[in-house]
């Protein structure tokens, strides 16, 4: 075997056994609050922006929140639709908060799941990936 080849053969051999192997990405759905502005009747007018995934079609996805006041009080929990979701699916929804000025949210808490169907029947995965960010003043979690 010639040098070169002898070079070539170790040199691959090593870049295989020194390149990382990339672990399977953990399944996701992303929620973020994207704005917060007014309304002119005085309501909060909530943003979201969603992300799918999990590796499923989600055939109806909602969430149970919590609205914060700058006291840190919980002044309503509500229930946020965003409906069915194809894997790889981005959507975007609005949400009005009727008679809640966005100065007055300190922060939304997501509570619990209020929907989710895979496959028609309920799945705990809304829950299990669900990451939540804000890119408001207001404060967005789980």
């Amino acid at each position: 075997m010639s040098f070169h080849r002898l070079f070539v053969t170790v040199f691959a051999a090593s870049l295989a056994v020194a390149t990382p192997s990339f672990a399977q990405e953990e399944p996701t759905f992303s929620l973020e609050l994207n704005g917060a502005t007014e309304t002119e009747s005085g309501s909060c007018r909530l943003t979201y922006v969603a992300a799918n995934r999990t590796g499923k079609t989600l055939e109806r996805t909602a969430y149970e929140v919590a609205v914060f006041d700058s006291q840190g009080a919980v002044t309503r929990l509500l229930v946020l639709e965003f409906g069915a979701l194809i894997e790889g699916k981005t959507k975007i929804l609005q949400f009005d908060l009727s008679g809640t000025p966005c100065g007055s949210i300190s922060r939304i808490v997501v509570n619990d799941t209020a929907a989710c169907t895979v496959a028609g029947a309920e799945a705990p995965i809304c829950m299990q990936s669900l990451t939540a960010s804000s890119r408001t003043a207001i404060q967005f979690g789980i």
